[in-house]
């Protein structure tokens, strides 16, 4: 009863965490992705970019690209507008405007299996396989299975104004590039010299430097295993020698007419896959008419 009433104050007086229930704002932008698909990378070059005065890190990237899972609702009412909020949500019809980064999802599911080590959900010993199972249940995460979350925003907003997408794997490979498209998307001017100070300041090593000392600082890094860090190696490609056999089947199966046609090469096809490439379907056809397999349908 005495919970339930702390609970209750601490919602009226707007100290609760808003999560997917936060207030949106017609100016606000969000950057969305499913879980390990490169959202903090992003939010740093995006808060460098935005921001060049104030250097992004670990003690400020709540504030300066705010976190609706970290912060209090009446922080986030404080915050200046226009506000760049943070979000792993699946589709919310109240996003107004939404940068959508998406990953291979078999390095979502690696990247993953470390991410629930260290916040101390599995053990060292948890057999991969039973964690893809999970994972492809969409059973570790409020957000919904990585197909499920992916396709509800490309079935609604996929080339429609108000809606950037980037891939991991092209951000990875053209830093700069990919920058500038977010730049114009935001209204900023793509002055080279101005993206390649963001690019720099949020690279790879200088984050890891930045978790040494500050883990203990970020939310979503204070209270998990600190012998296990949280930027790994920032790479695309490891569930090549990495993840199962078994378990890559098993995801492509399931999401292998997403993958296709978001630019991902399958390692296995499965028969389905196979007749829809004889039979000359169309690659948007093959994403929002999948069958009971894919876990794109339903959105």
């Amino acid at each position: 009863m005495m919970q339930k009433l702390i609970r209750g104050t601490r919602r009226a007086l707007g100290l609760h965490h808003p999560g997917r229930n936060l207030d949106v704002f017609p100016d606000d932008t969000f950057i969305v992705s499913y879980i390990k698909s490169g959202n903090t990378w992003t939010r740093f070059l995006i808060a460098n970019l935005a921001y060049p005065e104030t250097p992004a890190d670990f003690s400020n990237i709540n504030r300066l690209t705010p976190d609706p899972e970290a912060l209090s609702k009446r922080e986030l009412l404080k915050m200046p507008r226009p506000r760049i909020l943070k979000s792993h949500q699946y589709f919310d019809p109240r996003f107004p405007k939404v940068i959508y980064i998406v990953r291979d999802p078999r390095d979502v599911l690696l990247s993953g299996y470390h991410f629930q080590r260290k916040r101390r959900l599995i053990d060292d010993q948890y057999p991969f396989e039973k964690y893809a199972a999970r994972f492809m249940a969409g059973d570790f995460n409020p957000y919904a299975a990585w197909g499920d979350n992916v396709a509800s925003w490309l079935a609604t907003r996929h080339n429609r104004p108000g809606f950037l997408l980037l891939r991991y794997e092209d951000m990875l490979a053209n830093t700069a590039e990919e920058l500038a498209k977010v730049a114009v998307f935001l209204g900023i001017d793509p002055d080279p010299e101005r993206i390649a100070t963001a690019v720099r300041r949020s690279d790879a090593s200088t984050m890891r430097k930045l978790e040494k000392s500050q883990a203990l600082l970020w939310s979503s890094t204070r209270e998990t295993r600190q012998d296990i860090p949280f930027v790994r190696s920032a790479k695309s490609g490891g569930w090549r020698t990495e993840v199962p056999e078994s378990c890559i089947a098993a995801l492509e199966a399931q999401w292998g007419h997403l993958m296709t046609y978001l630019g991902y090469e399958l390692h296995t096809r499965a028969p389905e896959q196979e007749k829809d490439t004889h039979s000359g379907a169309h690659p948007e056809t093959a994403l929002f008419g999948v069958g009971e397999h894919h876990g794109a349908v339903g959105v």
